[in-house]
């Protein structure tokens, strides 16, 4: 199962999840998208999701730091506590034996970040 995984901020628009997740590789494939519980709920998620016809994956942030990521961020890093929210959720998500194959990607405007993992989806 193939997911992706999105960081993103607070004001980050619809147009900058969709351009990290296409610099990331793109939809084509994907079973759903997976970010950090407490932003799983934002509008650009929500809507982002029901325009590729996606479920979310919420993933708590406690999971996500026991999670190595390829890239590290340190302001990412001191607030989630992971290096990636995008890698992180990505492998998180996708189950048992996950890996990366789209490390994180960026959108033009910073606001969003993008990653895609495959797994068996347990």
């Amino acid at each position: 199962m193939k997911v992706a995984g999105l960081g993103f901020r607070s004001n980050a628009s619809v147009a900058s999840l969709r351009e990290a997740l296409d610099a990331a590789g793109g939809p084509n494939g994907l079973a759903a998208v997976a970010t950090v519980s407490d932003k799983a709920g934002a509008v650009a998620l929500q809507a982002l999701a029901q325009e590729l016809g996606l479920p979310i994956r919420s993933i708590p942030a406690e999971m996500l730091a026991e999670i190595q990521t390829a890239t590290q961020s340190d302001l990412v890093k001191a607030r989630v506590g992971t290096g990636s929210v995008a890698e992180a959720a990505a492998v998180a998500a996708a189950g048992r034996g996950a890996r990366l194959i789209a490390v994180r990607a960026v959108s033009r405007d910073r606001a969003a970040t993008a990653a895609i993992a495959e797994g068996d989806g347990e």
